[in-house]
């Protein structure tokens, strides 16, 4: 993607981290229904032009899409999708693949929440070298001739039971709308975005009052460092913190509140 489209994905791919942060959203739902909206819009060219074109205004578009998806899925989807309308894309088709990677990258959340994220992308590497080294496979799964449910079937029978559920899922997209894609470039693409996804962690950052942009970057500039990787900022205003900030990556958490000191101090008089 160029220009635009690029702006508004990277704006959407934050929107999208800050839904599946939260442990009310079920990323793994929230997947299928963007993949259900994707196969709308690469079906009905008319829409997707309408929900693109420049000349309506952003409000409007995502008041058309409240009212066609409103009902059909969950709230957080439909937000999620009139958000992205409002942004200007470069090229209509580039709304839909930024809502097709949207999808894949909540289904990976999915894996990372339960622990299996490193899982998937084994598998999904794997699955790419088999069908690289099987012809017939990989004719079975490209022929366009062939059904949904039959491609489905075989890939069930592939990998149900063998490969953890979220790759069975993505592959199964992949392969029955492959939206003229070839199978190696989507299974490659599904695998930059596990690589970029493991390598993504979250700190929960607790303050008293809102953080400034420049404190927001210096603190995830710090974290990057300590850690090693590139770190997301969910952040969250407790005025009981009282002063300094309080920050939990996965399971560790740094304590540097005024509150936690007097705390501290406290045990110690008492102790």
């Amino acid at each position: 993607m160029n220009g635009a489209s690029r702006e508004a994905l990277a704006a959407a791919r934050e929107r999208l981290d800050a839904l599946t942060d939260s442990t009310s959203v079920d990323a793994g739902s929230l997947a299928d229904e963007l993949a259900s909206v994707t196969a709308l819009l690469h079906r009905e060219v008319g829409l997707r032009r309408v929900l693109t074109d420049p000349a309506q205004t952003g409000e409007a578009k995502a008041q058309l899409v409240q009212r066609l998806l409103g009902g059909q899925v969950s709230g957080t989807a439909a937000d999620l999708v009139a958000g992205l309308v409002r942004s200007r894309w470069s090229q209509s088709r580039d709304l839909v693949d930024a809502l097709e990677e949207l999808a894949d990258t909540a289904d990976l959340t999915a894996a990372e929440k339960n622990g299996s994220l490193d899982d998937v992308e084994d598998e999904l590497f794997r699955f790419g070298r088999i069908v690289g080294s099987d012809t017939g496979l990989r004719a079975a799964l490209t022929d366009r001739k062939a059904t949904v449910s039959a491609k489905s079937a075989l890939l069930h029978s592939l990998l149900g039971g063998r490969a953890n559920p979220v790759t069975e899922r993505l592959v199964t997209r992949l392969v029955t709308a492959a939206r003229g894609r070839s199978l190696e470039t989507g299974l490659e693409s599904l695998s930059k975005l596990a690589a970029d996804r493991r390598n993504r962690m979250v700190a929960v950052v607790t303050s008293a009052v809102p953080l400034s942009d420049s404190h927001k970057q210096r603190l995830g500039a710090a974290l990057a460092k300590l850690y090693g990787r590139p770190m997301h900022l969910n952040l969250d205003v407790d005025p009981e913190v009282l002063g300094g900030l309080q920050v939990r990556v996965g399971d560790e958490v740094i304590n540097g509140s005024i509150a936690d000191r007097l705390a501290e101090a406290g045990r110690r008089l008492a102790g």
